[in-house]
């Protein structure tokens, strides 16, 4: 099968939810980063486009904005919904078709605005509502004129009809069942506190240093206004972190710092064929060598990653001493705790320019992002090898190989 590089990849700097993005939709904030890209790179073909996206209004939006950015309408457009990792399935989807011939040039990513995030609605005919209102018929011109919510139901109920989370495993729909998850993942595996903490101190204080060093500017792009990464937090301290309330009414771990924050951004690689190299005279750094997704407990997805990296690494016939560089999405501290507790040895390289409890969780776009993180670790560090992975809801791993 054909080989597959990375050219290069740009990402917007990431905004906080309801901060300097708060009114741009996610469409404009991806159609932005995506010009600055075609421009600097001047691709001469793209075979397709296929990008994630988790919290958008759905309807296919990476082509709304494909055509948003104005490129060619000719150019076919998918979304990728798998979560955390949906941009990270997006480059192995786009390397898949690269591997089968069946594209030489696609561009792959991702893009989220949480600030603009629609809330959806149950329609009446769903069993939720007739469960959970005076409605045992389900008919929905049993519930006034058939409309989406019934005021009184509501009332005396407290039923809402309205979410803004997907339901992602089976039984009650709750809003913060990643949160459980979370919570569940760090009693089971004994996670205590202060393991967390050192991870979301050394999170952001090597996202302070990579951005006062400059480390990120070839590969972040400032658009509507934002230059700089919001979520960074250099005064961080422990005596901050002591006096964090945990987040979840029914829980003890989890806090505003050892969870990731909700965020706004966009991320795109330009990925292709060795003879499309060849034909345009062009050369690239990094190679994308193997990928693994699997499937996991859905009930403590954190944990998912475990074995997303141990497939990848038996995959290629590799060890962890054989990777020089690891970028692991940390929704949460105790992924950190999980990941260095399976690999003690390689607590230097792991996330070295800081991580998603720095710079925010822009869900759909975060595996590109780490990626672009991986790539510049590697190019700095001169290591030959690195792995990108991330955890997503519903218990699916996702772990990219590159080879510089």
């Amino acid at each position: 099968m054909d080989k597959v590089f990375i050219l290069g990849g740009l990402r917007s700097y990431i905004g906080v939810r309801n901060s300097a993005y708060r009114h741009v939709p996610a469409e404009h904030l991806g159609a932005a980063v995506l010009k600055e890209l075609t421009a600097r790179y001047q691709p001469s073909k793209i075979d397709m486009i296929i990008c994630g996206n988790c919290v958008g209004g759905g309807g296919n939006i990476t082509r709304l904005m494909a055509l948003e950015a104005g490129l060619s309408e000719s150019i076919p457009s998918v979304t990728v919904d798998l979560q955390c990792a949906s941009s990270l399935e997006a480059v192995i989807t786009a390397a898949a078709r690269i591997q089968s011939g069946l594209a030489d040039l696609v561009i792959a990513g991702g893009f989220e605005s949480s600030s603009t995030q629609p809330l959806r609605s149950y329609n009446p005919n769903h069993p939720y509502v007739s469960s959970h209102t005076d409605n045992p018929s389900g008919n929905p011109a049993d519930i006034h004129d058939g409309s989406p919510a019934d005021n009184s139901d509501v009332r005396r109920t407290g039923l809402s009809l309205t979410y803004s989370t997907a339901k992602f495993i089976p039984g009650p729909h709750r809003e913060d069942v990643m949160l459980q998850g979370a919570e569940k993942t760090i009693c089971h595996y004994h996670i205590s506190p202060g393991e967390m903490d050192a991870w979301v101190l050394e999170s952001h204080r090597r996202a302070y240093k990579a951005a006062r060093e400059g480390l990120l500017d070839s590969i972040t792009v400032p658009v509507y206004g934002l230059d700089h990464d919001e979520g960074i937090r250099p005064r961080l301290n422990q005596r901050l972190l002591d006096r964090l309330p945990c987040v979840l009414r029914d829980g003890r771990y989890l806090n505003a710092a050892n969870a990731c924050t909700m965020n706004d951004g966009a991320a795109f690689l330009l990925l292709c064929s060795e003879p499309y190299l060849k034909k345009h005279k062009l050369s690239a750094r990094f190679r994308l060598a193997n990928a693994c997704t699997v499937g996991a407990d859905p009930l403590m997805s954190p944990a998912s990653v475990l074995p997303a990296v141990k497939g990848l690494l038996e995959r290629s016939g590799l060890s962890m001493n054989d990777i020089g560089a690891i970028e692991c999405n940390e929704a949460f501290a105790a992924i950190d705790v999980l990941m260095n507790r399976a690999y003690p040895d390689q607590a230097s390289r792991y996330n070295q320019l800081g991580g998603a409890l720095a710079y925010g969780h822009p869900y759909g776009a975060s595996g590109a992002i780490i990626l672009l993180h991986l790539m510049k670790s590697m190019e700095l560090s001169e290591s030959s090898r690195g792995i990108c992975c991330a955890a997503a809801a519903g218990g699916i791993g996702s772990a990219i190989l590159l080879e510089q």
